[in-house]
């Protein structure tokens, strides 16, 4: 994982008492919520370190909750999340866990479907309510969600991210990182970019393959 630097930790407007517990776990949430298929009716959080001693106190579980209900961190209902999922018969559960090698905030993010597999992210609250997503449904990744992010997984072949990169190209979309792993025949293509994805850009990549998982990110707020 790279290093951050003071400042990247400058604390964010909020609700609740840690940037680290709250503004980033709401962050963490959401950013989760866009990476997942929406329908979820369960949401099991598993948490570790820090977050796992003291996510009542600090209102992690209320902030995570928030984000994965789609709220920014400094939204007046951060502090009724849990309530309001309630009221919506979406099932939460809190479990703690221990990651080998993880930063004291992390926590796994797990949604479940009626039809279709559970799916899951893990990410870390750095500092400052910024955040670091280190994994996708196994894969591991690395991105904090500043960036305008586009995260596809597809059968491997060959001219795919030629096309891709023409199409943000022709569009004035600026490449600021991209990472493509392999495993076997699945690539899976994580692109950071310093401009907006447009309605337009998401429809064109689309058009060029069949997707497992086609996401686009813009910056979580707040």
């Amino acid at each position: 994982m790279k290093d951050y630097s003071i400042f990247d930790i400058i604390g964010p407007i909020m609700v609740g008492p840690s940037s680290s517990h709250t503004a980033g776990a709401v962050r963490l949430g959401k950013t989760a919520m866009e990476l997942a298929e929406k329908n979820f009716y369960k949401v099991v959080f598993y948490l570790h370190g820090s977050f796992a001693k003291t996510y009542k106190g600090h209102g992690t579980d209320k902030a995570l909750v928030a984000g994965i209900l789609g709220f920014e961190p400094h939204d007046e209902r951060v502090k009724n999340s849990l309530e309001i999922a309630s009221h919506s018969n979406l099932i939460i559960e809190f479990n703690e866990i221990e990651f080998d090698y993880a930063h004291p905030n992390t926590a796994k993010i797990e949604f479940h479907y009626s039809d279709k597999p559970s799916f899951f992210i893990i990410g870390s609250s750095i500092g400052g309510g910024n955040i670091v997503i280190t994994n996708i449904n196994g894969d591991d990744v690395e991105f904090t969600g500043k960036y305008p992010t586009i995260l596809l997984k597809y059968i491997d072949k060959k001219g795919i991210i030629s096309q891709i990169s023409t199409i943000l190209s022709n569009n004035d979309i600026n490449i600021a990182n991209m990472k493509v792993t392999r495993d076997n025949n699945l690539a899976t293509f994580l692109c950071e970019t310093d401009n907006l994805i447009t309605d337009k850009v998401k429809e064109e990549i689309l058009k060029i393959n069949n997707y497992y998982i086609a996401r686009f990110i813009n910056p979580v707020r707040g």
